[in-house]
């Protein structure tokens, strides 16, 4: 009886892809693969080339005229499929154009060697001549000049390591407090990045950590809790920031949340008083004031500090290059965090680990909503009710025009339709000490409706404002819309972003995609993803330096990458094998 079911077996066809010995019965069975070994060098080309590959997926979402690249030719221009003949059998071939109308055939085995050209938005690469010997050439040049300035970048973090820095003791019970006085929760990135922190703090050596970050996901938290932890140990603390207004904005969030604790802290811009900056200056070179506050200013030569222990760098690619080189001098032997909501691409993460100490912050803090993101024509009806309802629960608007001109054209008209509201106008070319009374007024709540030039774009963090318009958006950057929607939606109300524009089919594909991005992509932290190319290329360009998005134009992104992985590992273990010999790839 036991037997039935053996007796009708049933029979699948089954793939299998290795095969399997069984000791009970003492068979062992071997597929084809295997006994002619054909599997197992394809297996592991396949995942080699995962990263960098075009998938069949992105095939199909190539665009005749679409640029790529071919790692041996160079850039070129996808023109469709095509079937050929090879060696009389009919094939399917992607077609690409080279210069002067040469084509290449690609076969379809053959699509880990093409990427897709990922430059920067608005810029057009040339094509490559086939078989000039440019391609190679180019490639070569920007490995040569990647490789200098990763050295450097390796050099300098050697020199770090070798200088005698000064090592912060351990949390004080006063720095548990401050971190326990937060009044939100801390996300495990923000934990994760404060503790990555304050250990290269407690490290012997000047510690260079970069903290990336989407807007409003907590950087300027860790920073003050950093500078906390420096003025314990008796150690004065800079913060260079790239506004006024944002020094401003700073000085009133340190003061804020260091309030309770023995700690000074004052700010500096050129529209302080000169008797205000002179007494700023004397009690730093006294070392009477902890923590300063300010512009590049700060970096000037009248500025003394009597010890100083750590300095904060917000968005420093927004600084000039003077400043830089100060700043390149000073960071040998001071700690120094450096602030950035640009996200630095996964890859280049792993490439540039032992030049640069990263911590990252992915998670948006809890309690966030998306901002809810519309796309409209330019329509007073619609402009007046969206200011209504933020001024009907109390909130306050942000009207961004970029065009000085006629920014007061604005103003009246928003006075028109809303007589009941209170306006004001900032715009760069204002005076400072008047720009500056503007934002505290309107920080303190005196005027609902903020109508700017973008300079709100940067790091200016009003937590009630929750409604942003913004008019011509179709002549933003992508990174500049992310930045200024970010602007809003930084407490738990649910935030409004209303983007005018004109309608859709008049405008250049590249603008439609952009604004169509931007309405899709709501949710907090879609940086992340809105490092689409644009902030990708920019967070490359950044960490190395801007002549680094030159090559980028010139080569594309992704064999950019390749080259700079290709480069440091080289430099890892021809130049600097020592430095490296105890740090494996996996350790960052």
């Amino acid at each position: 009886g036991n037997l039935k079911p053996f007796l009708h077996p049933r029979f699948e066809i089954v793939s299998l892809h290795e095969g399997f010995t069984d000791n009970d019965l003492r068979i062992s069975l071997f597929t084809d693969h295997q006994i002619f070994d054909r599997y197992h060098k394809y297996h592991i080309k396949g995942l080699f080339r995962k990263s960098e590959q075009i998938t069949i997926q992105e095939l199909m979402a190539l665009q005749p005229g679409d640029y790529v690249v071919h790692i041996d030719h160079g850039i070129g221009k996808f023109a469709g499929l095509q079937k050929i003949e090879v060696n009389g059998r009919m094939q399917e071939a992607l077609r690409l154009v080279y210069k002067d109308n040469d084509i290449l055939f690609v076969n379809i085995h053959s699509l880990h060697k093409i990427s897709k050209y990922k430059g920067k938005e608005g810029t057009e690469p040339a094509l490559h001549k086939l078989g000039s010997g440019v391609w190679n050439k180019t490639k070569q040049n920007t490995k040569r000049k990647v490789k200098d300035i990763a050295r450097e970048l390796i050099a300098l973090y050697a020199k770090r390591l070798a200088a005698p820095g000064f090592a912060y003791s351990p949390d004080s019970y006063l720095q548990k407090e401050l971190e326990a006085s937060f009044i939100y929760e801390d996300t495990p990135d923000q934990l994760k990045a404060t503790e990555a922190v304050k250990a290269g703090m407690e490290a012997p050596h000047p510690m260079d950590m970069l903290v990336c970050g989407d807007v409003g996901f907590g950087k300027t938290e860790i920073a003050i809790r950093a500078a906390f932890k420096a003025v314990a140990d008796n150690k004065q603390v800079a913060m260079l920031v790239p506004t006024t207004i944002l020094a401003l904005q700073h000085y009133k969030t340190f003061s804020e949340r260091l309030k309770d604790f023995p700690c000074s802290i004052d700010y500096i811009t050129r529209f302080r008083k000169p008797a205000d900056q002179k007494n700023i200056l004397k009690r730093l070179a006294e070392g009477k004031l902890d923590i300063v506050i300010g512009t590049h200013k700060l970096v000037g030569k009248e500025v003394k500090f009597k010890d100083l222990g750590l300095l904060i760098i917000d968005e420093e690619q927004k600084f000039g290059v003077a400043v830089k080189e100060k700043l390149k001098q000073l960071r040998l032997n001071v700690d120094t965090i450096t602030l950035t909501a640009t996200p630095i691409p996964r890859t280049l993460q792993f490439s540039l680990m032992g030049a640069r100490d990263l911590a990252i912050i992915n998670t948006p803090p809890p309690n966030r909503h998306p901002i809810h993101t519309e796309l409209h024509v330019f329509d007073e009806d619609l402009i007046r009710d969206a200011i209504l309802y933020e001024v009907s629960r109390y909130g306050q608007v942000f009207f961004i025009h970029n065009r000085i001109q006629n920014i007061f054209d604005i103003q009246n008209l928003i006075n028109r339709i809303c007589p009941q509201v209170k306006t004001v106008v900032a715009h760069g070319q204002m005076d400072g000490t008047q720009l500056e009374r503007i934002m505290t007024d309107f920080v303190s709540g005196d005027y609902d409706v903020l109508i700017s030039t973008s300079i709100i774009e940067s790091g200016l963090d009003i937590p009630n404002a929750n409604t942003i318009i913004i008019n011509n958006a179709h002549q933003f950057g992508l990174a500049d819309l992310h930045q200024l929607r970010g602007r809003v939606g930084r407490s738990n109300r649910k935030a409004y972003c209303y983007l005018l524009a004109p309608p859709l089919s008049s405008l250049t594909g590249e603008a439609r995609r952009r604004l169509k991005a931007i309405a899709e992509n709501t949710d907090l932290g879609s940086g992340f993803n809105i490092a689409m190319q644009d902030l990708d290329i920019r967070g490359a360009g950044n960490l190395l330096g801007a002549e680094q998005s030159g090559f980028i134009t010139e080569i594309g992104f992704e064999t950019y990458q390749k080259i700079l992985t290709e480069a440091m590992q080289e430099l890892r273990e021809e130049e600097f094998g020592e430095l490296f010999a105890d740090q494996s790839p996996s350790a960052s």
